[in-house]
């Protein structure tokens, strides 16, 4: 027992110290800041990168259409992508675990495809997009069901330079 408490103390104890460590800055009272922690502030093309990368779009099963209530995070990133030229952007379809894996490549493919003509309409070079289609291969979610095959029919988008 007083082994296992004086393990729970040391675990405890690194915990306690590792708090003090981290990726943010003192600022210093007076100099405009809060005299808090805060974080390095983001540039504008680190906002933009990563406002382009957050949204997933998800699609309906054996489709690959563009639902309307995924056209203005498209809009936002088809904005973000001609005010910032230098980013490079990699559309990833993906597919639940159903079907065989050729049948699911061509799917993942047909969904990056429907994202990338969307944004090319919209106005984004194609220089700036990549596609690529890892059909079943990389599900968001683990398991089985309508629940967790729903969030694995989707397109990611990865910012892959800036």
């Amino acid at each position: 027992m007083k082994k296992l408490t004086s393990l729970c103390l040391a675990i405890l104890l690194v915990a306690v110290m590792g708090f003090g460590v981290g990726c943010t800055k003192k600022t210093v009272e007076g100099s405009g800041g809060s005299g808090g922690y805060s974080a390095s502030p983001l540039t504008p093309i680190e906002i933009a990168a990563q406002t382009i990368s957050d949204g997933v779009i998800y699609f309906d099963f054996d489709r690959y259409d563009i639902k309307p209530e995924y056209q203005e995070m498209l809009r936002q990133k088809a904005d973000l992508m001609r005010q910032y030229p230098s980013i490079r952007v990699r559309i990833e379809g993906n597919c639940d675990e159903r079907g065989t894996q050729e049948y699911n490549l061509a799917l993942g493919e047909r969904r990056a495809k429907a994202a990338y003509d969307y944004l090319i309409r919209l106005g984004v070079s194609p220089n700036q997009l990549d596609m690529i289609s890892y059909g079943k291969e990389r599900p968001a979610v683990m398991g089985t069901g309508e629940r967790v095959w729903s969030l694995n029919r989707r397109d990611d988008f990865r910012v892959v330079a800036r």
